[in-house]
């Protein structure tokens, strides 16, 4: 499914398809939403539906920044929708932004364009469905205490919700993020030891060359080099709840050699 064309952003749809939207506004609003998500506590793949949503419709239509964050609210408000059990009301969700003047009326005339544009095609695989995958069989493959597994967990998690901000991912397969991470978590705790092994690479369908550049463009966002003025992500784990993993060190140079297809 992740490979299918209504299922897929376009990777260049800002300098193509949009006239008044940069690539600095997207990166505010998914910060924005990541600070929404927070304090309402929305299940994990809420956040990741809703970024694929804005991404998908920004690749089929204009907007004018003032419009940039309705389609943001509304395209959560379909997530929520799609994902929890129990969510806020509408006027709950326009009322949340006061300064920018969002009422009802417009979020659900946005929701219906959102839909209709999408064709009510609302349920993508996203990064989060793999990642759950590929975590759940390194924990296992490996074995470790359950203290260490739960920072992997948290870290892979911490990594792939950086990876939303840069617009720059979007032409990667949300099955390569998700690996990617995996790798990048790995290497972060235990930056000695190939991250990569065969068992992984017959799991996760990429060997480690493969996953160069999308490795090397979320490190760079580990590293603070991207994006570093934007905090909601960095602040939600360096909480204690998240074993701090935002806080962890990475270091600053990849290895070559573990980007090398070898008998692993």
């Amino acid at each position: 499914m992740e490979v299918e064309d209504k299922r897929r952003p376009m990777y260049d749809y800002i300098e193509r398809i949009q006239e008044d939207i940069t690539v600095e506004m997207r990166g505010i609003l998914v910060d924005r939403l990541v600070k929404l998500d927070e304090v309402y506590e929305f299940v994990e793949d809420t956040l990741y539906l809703t970024v694929s949503y804005i991404d998908r419709f920004l690749s089929s239509k204009s907007v004018h920044r003032q419009r940039l964050e309705l389609l943001g609210l509304s395209c959560m408000f379909i997530a929520v929708k799609y994902e929890e059990i129990d969510h806020p009301s509408m006027e709950e969700f326009s009322c949340i932004t006061n300064n920018a003047g969002i009422t009802k009326d417009e979020m659900l005339k946005m929701e219906r364009e959102i839909l209709r544009l999408l064709n009510f095609e609302m349920g993508n695989p996203t990064i989060k469905t793999f990642l759950r995958r590929l975590i759940t069989r390194v924990t296992a493959q490996e074995g470790s205490i359950s203290a260490l597994n739960l920072k992997l967990k948290f870290l892979g998690y911490y990594l792939a919700e950086l990876s939303l901000l840069d617009y720059g991912c979007i032409k990667f397969l949300p099955s390569m993020v998700a690996a990617s991470v995996v790798f990048l978590s790995k290497f972060t705790m235990q930056p000695k030891v190939h991250p990569w092994n065969s068992a992984l690479e017959t799991y996760s369908g990429y060997g480690s060359f493969d996953l160069k550049d999308c490795v090397l463009a979320i490190h760079e966002l580990q590293l603070k080099k991207k994006w570093g003025s934007l905090v909601a992500v960095r602040d939600k784990y360096k909480q204690q709840k998240f074993k701090c993993v935002a806080l962890l060190i990475s270091p600053s140079e990849i290895p070559s050699t573990y980007f090398e297809d070898i008998n692993l």
